[in-house]
């Protein structure tokens, strides 16, 4: 699911498009923006169209993209609706690129998403080119490298029986509450880490610099 924040390197655009496989590609409004720079037909355009210039949609048409147009006024964001007619597919695992900017209410937006995505029961994560993030809610090995930042936040009042293995601080059973970002910087002591909850919703952030 491609939206229509900062994308900084069209290279690593292409190159996460290339390595999935089976890929559909379904655009949040604007988002078709970035795949007219790489060359890359989306499968679908979903939104009311208010960040995207005619001729980039009627481009699109002309190779196969199907657009779904929302109205303007609308409980949804654009994002929504294209993650709502991503998990329709129910694909094995779901990445939102494009989800972070100068937008922040946008952004924050798109966190609260990935708890959709997570209730699907379907893997989602938000990708760039810096880190990976994504909602725990009962298990989730991370595959990185050791050394690597990875932040813990309580993304529900509290978060019960968090236990972390694999990590620089580990954890066995553990607690976190909103307003308490006691989980900040921890890293993997090894190239994997588990993470695992018994109720409530861990925001996870992976950065992939160290």
């Amino acid at each position: 699911v491609l939206a229509g924040g900062i994308i900084e390197s069209m290279e690593f655009l292409r190159r996460t498009i290339e390595e999935m496989e089976n890929t559909v590609v379904i655009c949040a409004d604007g988002g078709c923006r970035h795949l007219r720079l790489i060359d890359v037909v989306p499968s679908m355009i979903v939104g009311d169209m208010d960040s995207v210039l005619t001729e980039t949609l009627d481009h699109f048409v002309k190779k196969g993209a199907r657009v779904k147009v929302s109205r303007a006024e609308k409980d949804e964001t654009d994002t929504e609706l294209a993650l709502k007619e991503a998990i329709a597919l129910q694909p094995s695992e779901i990445l939102r690129l494009g989800a972070l900017g100068a937008r922040f209410d946008h952004a924050g937006a798109n966190l609260h998403l990935l708890v959709m995505g997570d209730r699907s029961g379907i893997r989602t994560k938000i990708v760039d080119e810096n880190c990976e993030i994504f909602i725990v809610s009962d298990e989730w090995e991370i595959s990185g490298a050791k050394g690597e930042t990875v932040s813990l936040f309580s993304f529900s009042s509290t978060v019960r029986g968090i236990t972390l293995a694999g990590f620089e601080y580990p954890l066995v059973k553990g607690v976190m509450e909103v307003g308490v970002p006691c989980g900040v910087s921890n890293r993997l002591a090894e190239d994997r880490g588990l993470i695992a909850v018994d109720s409530g919703y861990l925001l996870v952030i992976r950065q992939f610099h160290l």
